[in-house]
């Protein structure tokens, strides 16, 4: 049997963990970029949901975000 990734699995990403996120805490996220886009997930659960962003959409969140913080 052959799996091959989805459009929306893309393989090769590099997960990166976010600095904020702990071993011990219930908010854990990783980013991966792919090509022209951000991908997001749940470091738990990372066979689980994804979201995926464009690169515009992904630096207003963050622009955004930044301003909260």
């Amino acid at each position: 049997m052959t799996i091959k990734p989805s459009v929306d699995r893309p393989a090769g990403l590099e997960w990166f963990k976010s600095s904020y996120s702990t071993n011990e805490g219930p908010d854990c996220v990783e980013v991966a970029h792919g090509p022209g886009s951000v991908h997001v997930r749940d470091s738990k659960d990372k066979e689980g949901p994804r979201f995926r962003f464009s690169q515009s959409e992904w630096s207003a969140f963050v622009g955004f975000a930044a301003e909260l913080g």
